[in-house]
């Protein structure tokens, strides 16, 4: 009951960050606490004019923050990681009451999210020598692009947050960031905190609805866009940015594919497995969506995967011990009861799960589906939810093939006690990243993106912090 109470206190001290100054508007975003379903908190929505002067304190901050060296840039985002981990609790709560997922999530995503903040900016992005002769001496450089604009998503709005920000400040860019509408409360906090760290116009941050993300991908002095979010989002922001042909880094759904071998231990590795579909309740992109299993080890899983969700706790995120929380918001709530219902139409097996929980909150438990049609919608489409199908293979090129056989190629993983048979598996996966014996590990020195439809470019390591840079050859002939 002192949840519910506190759930229902309305707050509302969160600003806009505008050239270093924290603003309100005439306008307002009601946020909602997915455990229960009701509205908590209000934070202002930027208007147009707010973007307007957003992006000019960004063009303004840009000469000075560009010409301060990498190492200078490092120092100030160091100093910024340092102030988000003493905060840490005070935001990992917050993000728990407007995501929905449990504190030690929400704790684990603010150290993922820090982690990679440092871990990026100790890579270095040198001048490289292309040609050095008696004629000529050749160099690829590369430059800061401008003013970036970032759009986050609402599954991991601080570690997604992040990444790009640090990327693009890093490289000498400044920054306009909007967070998602459904989770904007705890990126407002850290711009907040954050504000006496960047010198001001460096770093702006706006809450806004879906307009606000359509005037950023349109504006004509923002330079790039970062844009994590759904495939049928991510399409709308290449048309709109191709208009003044503005660089674009799509991080994209996906519907991503295990494969487990006949060699493995289905009891030994169901706990990871698990974890990899269902952690934030399958509203991660990476999480994996289909399970593939060789048929001599198929019930055996089954019955090891049945356990492991017999065993999840779901509550409330900010409650002792829960393992999954609501799903984040009504719409995403209303698709996957959809998809429930739809499944069951298919005469599809329901190992676990299926019902839909009365009372408050947009709870779903941990769903396993098997003896269910290729064909079907929960096969072919991007669930995002707690609901996985579980199918047979006796051929591992039939699983492969089934495994290829979608319009996504975000990642996928490969379950085996020969690695090196593993490693052949994976590379074969048509996936921006291919895992053996593990899924959803991630690193600032490892670059990560997407094929097909999952995506454009890619995040982390030098190749995604180049991705914030104009590349340009300076060309020098001898006298």
């Amino acid at each position: 009951m002192a949840e519910r109470a506190a759930s229902m206190t309305l707050r509302t001290d969160f600003s806009l960050l505008i050239d270093g100054k924290l603003e309100h508007s005439d306008q307002e975003l009601e946020v909602i606490n997915p455990a229960f379903g009701t509205v908590f908190a209000r934070c202002p929505a930027a208007s147009r004019s707010h973007l307007d002067r957003a992006v000019k304190a960004a063009r303004a901050a840009l000469p000075a923050w560009r010409a301060k060296s990498f190492a200078e840039r490092a120092a100030l985002v160091r100093k910024s990681s340092e102030v988000l981990r003493e905060k840490q609790n005070e935001l990992a709560e917050l993000l728990t009451r407007e995501q929905g997922k449990p504190l030690s999530q929400s704790v684990a995503e603010i150290d993922r999210g820090t982690a990679q903040s440092d871990g990026l900016v100790g890579i270095e992005i040198p001048n490289e020598v292309l040609v050095d002769d008696k004629q000529n001496h050749i160099e690829l450089r590369y430059r800061p692009l401008g003013v970036i604009g970032i759009i986050t998503p609402w599954n991991a709005p601080i570690s997604l947050a992040l990444g790009p920000l640090v990327s693009a400040l890093y490289t000498g860019n400044t920054v306009v960031l909007k967070p998602s509408p459904y989770t904007p409360l705890t990126t407002l906090k850290v711009a907040e905190l954050l504000k006496g760290v960047f010198p001001p116009g460096v770093m702006n941050v706006l809450a806004g609805g879906d307009q606000l993300g359509a005037w950023m991908t349109e504006h004509p002095d923002v330079d790039k866009i970062s844009f994590t979010g759904s495939v049928a989002t991510g399409k709308k922001v290449l048309a709109s940015a191709a208009a003044t042909m503005k660089r674009v880094t799509l991080e994209l759904g996906g519907n991503d594919p295990a494969i487990i071998m006949d060699d493995v231990d289905p009891k030994a590795i169901a706990k990871k497995v698990f974890f990899a579909s269902f952690v934030n309740s399958g509203q991660v992109c990476m999480a994996i969506k289909r399970i593939y299993a060789h048929e001599s080890i198929y019930d055996e899983l089954c019955a090891a995967l049945v356990e492991e969700a017999r065993k999840a706790k779901i509550g409330n995120g900010l409650e002792p011990d829960t393992t999954l929380g609501p799903l984040q918001n009504k719409m995403q709530y209303d698709k996957v009861v959809n998809l429930i219902n739809d499944t069951k139409k298919t005469g599809a097996k329901f190992l676990t799960g299926g019902d839909v929980p009365k009372g408050p909150g947009y709870f779903l438990p941990p769903t396993l589906v098997t003896d269910i049609d290729e064909t079907s919608r929960l096969v072919q489409e991007e669930q995002f939810g707690p609901i996985v199908p579980i199918m047979k293979f006796s051929d591992v090129e039939d699983a492969i093939r089934r495994a290829n056989d979608t319009r996504y190629g975000l990642s996928g993983s490969v379950w085996t006690k020969d690695t090196e048979h593993g490693a052949e598996i994976a590379s074969r996966l048509e996936v921006g990243t291919a895992w053996v014996n593990q899924h959803r590990a991630t690193s600032a020195f490892v670059p990560f993106g997407g094929a097909k439809e999952s995506g454009l470019g890619r995040a982390y390591s030098s190749l995604g912090l180049k991705s914030y840079m104009e590349p340009e050859v300076v060309s020098v002939a001898k006298q």
